[in-house]
């Protein structure tokens, strides 16, 4: 069986600037069923600690569950592009297509 090398690449995990997060609250409040009342989605949280306060005022609901939703982007570290060999996105495309690499 051939030996396999696998080299640690720090791979940095940051919010996509292109797309806008998403911020909603749906009421949880009631003692036997749930209220069930949503915010609808935004794309900043004032909207929404908006309505649930309105929400609160109206129904005497307390109880919420947030949601925030966002895009990310995995990069390699800048470096990477200039190590010897095939792109990492190759060598990972190589070793699940036929379980080798080019560095095996």
């Amino acid at each position: 069986m051939p030996r396999r090398t696998f080299r640690y690449v720090p791979f940095t995990i940051t919010q996509d600037r292109t797309a806008e997060p998403e911020y909603e609250a749906r009421c949880v409040s009631g003692d036997e069923t749930e209220c069930g009342a949503k915010s609808g989605t935004h794309h900043a949280p004032g909207p929404v600690e908006e309505w649930q306060r309105k929400h609160t005022q109206e129904t005497g609901h307390r109880r919420y569950r947030r949601s925030f939703g966002d895009y990310a982007v995995v990069q390699p570290p800048s470096d990477l592009d200039d190590a010897a060999g095939p792109p990492i996105t190759h060598a990972i495309a190589d070793l699940l297509k036929n379980g080798t690499t080019p560095h095996d």
